[in-house]
């Protein structure tokens, strides 16, 4: 059981049987009356934020969540197919559950999967990966100290907005946390 003290952003707990994470949690200590501490939870199966006052010294049951590293292998229909590394468990997830990390994911990917009574909640993607530009028009000369950019198509499927340099071809580092491009790489 977790106490009030322990709650921190990014703590799984599980309110009224559902799995959340906290996603802010601020301590207060009022003139009058007792000290509770203000959270914001998003729930791990719905993605519902709610907001709740938990007093001090209330007790907070943790959440029956594991996160397993796994490898992506390939997409059938429309589930997601990954591969546990250590067991070599094959696990099918819903593109639902997927969410828009379909983005990022190539084959023989290592991601996080995330397991809440032995179903596969969520899919979190590295913070940086490599993929390679599948479709990109000629960027246009001109004036490019706006910081002009134009969209790409990614090995993935996903379309990506990038400099008017990039060519098809060229392999580009991005960041999935905020989905941007970062850089060439050289290859």
């Amino acid at each position: 059981m977790y106490d009030t003290s322990d709650l921190r952003k990014g703590l799984k707990i599980l309110i009224d049987g559902n799995p959340y994470i906290v996603v802010q949690a601020d301590f207060v200590k009022p003139g009058k009356g007792a000290a509770f501490t203000r959270t914001k939870m998003k729930n791990l199966l719905s993605g519902g934020v709610i907001e709740r006052n938990i007093r001090s010294g209330e007790k907070i049951e943790p959440a029956d969540i594991e996160d397993q590293e796994m490898t992506f292998l390939y997409k059938e229909g429309d589930d997601f197919v990954f591969m546990n590394r250590k067991t070599f468990e094959q696990v099918n997830v819903t593109k639902e559950t997927v969410g828009d990390e379909w983005k990022w994911l190539k084959d023989n990917l290592d991601v996080q999967v995330m397991f809440y009574n032995g179903r596969a909640i969520g899919v979190t993607s590295p913070n940086f990966v490599s993929l390679r530009v599948t479709h990109s028009e000629p960027g246009v000369r001109g004036d490019t100290s706006s910081g002009a950019s134009k969209p790409a198509t990614l090995e993935t499927g996903a379309t990506l907005n990038v400099p008017l340099f990039i060519n098809e071809g060229e392999v580009l580092r991005i960041d999935t946390r905020i989905g941007e491009y970062i850089e060439r790489v050289k290859e």
